[in-house]
């Protein structure tokens, strides 16, 4: 492979490290990750094995140096030492949920949200942590501000993807907010990391039994502007969003990247012809014989783990599919929903094409998609390598729609 060709060709070429290669790559735009000790940690990996190694040497390296650096007396190194460590982290914890080693997935989970709340802590003050009551329990979050004053300022509440980390969400769009003056709220849902890992709940459709007491908690601070609250869901974030803002019309805008209509698509379009019939028959013997079969192929046992880790369905492979159809966004669900969406609609999209458009579509006038394309360096799933391009378009969109509401 010609060296300049890597961006069209690919980092590795298994496609899910290569997609995370981009992914901890595109960090690098504010500071989530360091270029060079990126490609650096890459030089060292080979297979799956080797990528658990390599990132796991980079983030121990870099936990210690953030250590050292707070040690001195450095805050600000420390704190921007600590972001990379808790992503670097991530790549450890991403990879590792494909095995069985529960031991090992916590010992790397609680190192990077060990990394992340040092983060947090080398603030002075202007990143604090507010708990979000929920059922019978608390949702972890995050309310990260320009600075400590207390001002009241617009707020974008940001709803993570399946599996992201919550570092992860700092290059995303949590900066771009701090850079425009505002607030970023970020926060663990159920099914997602420390309420996965830690409080092992499971992923829920009706996202907007988790947006409505996230923004009750918001709204009832001081230093956020409740009149000015706006949305951002970033991969599966892209379907839970618009089906909580059909019941939830708090948010003056939101964005979602990319749009989601039908989540269980990603899972069925896979399957042979035969085995998405027999999930439409109820066939539930035959579903389970031929998953059976397939999932004897390494590779796909371990994928298949990983992805179905966070859903309630643990009985057999038919409800698992059977559950995951009900993460769908109905016409009726969308007429419902009142706020203006932005949609990123990326060239390549290989989790859910074409339903950025499908979105657009359903929800009209009330939709503004926006194209990203591979010329421009902002192709594939939530555009990892396009992150300056999309920041600057969604938040001068988010901007204009505030203007309106003023």
């Amino acid at each position: 492979m010609a060296t300049h060709t890597v961006f069209s060709k690919g980092f590795f070429r298994d496609n899910g490290m290569d997609y995370q290669a981009r992914a901890v790559l595109g960090q690098a735009v504010h500071g989530g990750s360091d270029a060079g000790e990126v490609l650096a940690t890459f030089d060292r990996i080979t297979d799956k094995d080797s990528w658990r190694t390599a990132w796991s040497a980079t983030a121990d390296r870099v936990t210690l140096h953030a250590d050292a650096l707070r040690g001195q007396g450095d805050r600000l190194g420390a704190q921007s030492a600590y972001l990379r460590a808790a992503n670097y982290w991530a790549c450890v914890v991403e990879s590792l949920s494909e095995l069985d080693d529960e031991g090992a997935i916590l010992r790397a989970f609680h190192a990077h949200r060990a990394a992340w709340d040092q983060f947090v802590e080398c603030s002075a003050g202007a990143h604090v942590r507010v708990g979000v009551p929920y059922e019978s329990t608390e949702l972890p979050g995050f309310l990260l501000r320009p600075d400590a004053s207390g001002t009241p300022r617009p707020t974008l509440v940001i709803t993570n993807g399946s599996d992201g980390a919550v570092s992860g969400l700092w290059s995303y769009a949590a900066a771009g907010a701090l850079r425009r003056g505002w607030n970023a709220f970020v926060y663990d849902g159920p099914g997602q990391q420390s309420m996965l890992f830690d409080r092992h709940t499971a992923f829920r459709p009706d996202w907007e039994a988790v947006l409505k007491p996230v923004l009750d908690a918001l709204t009832a601070r001081a230093d956020v502007d409740a009149a000015r609250l706006t949305g951002y869901g970033i991969s599966q974030g892209g379907y839970w969003l618009p089906r909580a803002l059909a019941f939830e019309h708090r948010l003056v805008a939101a964005v979602v990247d990319p749009g989601v209509v039908d989540v269980s698509t990603s899972w069925t379009e896979p399957l042979s012809k035969s085995m998405r019939g027999q999930l439409e028959r109820g066939d539930q013997a035959a579903f389970n014989r031929d998953m059976k079969l397939a999932t004897m192929l390494p590779s796909l046992r371990r994928t298949l783990a990983f992805r179905s880790r966070p859903y309630q369905s643990e009985a057999d492979w038919f409800s698992l599919y059977a559950e995951i159809a009900d993460y769908r966004l109905t016409r009726e669900l969308a007429d419902r929903i009142t706020t203006p969406v932005l949609i990123t609609d990326p060239e390549g999209e290989q989790f859910w094409p074409g339903q950025s458009k499908q979105l657009a579509a359903m929800l009209g006038d009330r939709a503004y998609r926006v194209d990203f394309s591979a010329e421009e360096g902002a192709n594939l799933h939530c555009e990892p390598l396009g992150r300056a391009v999309t920041e600057e378009r969604m938040f001068a969109w988010l901007d204009r729609q505030l203007a309106t509401r003023s």
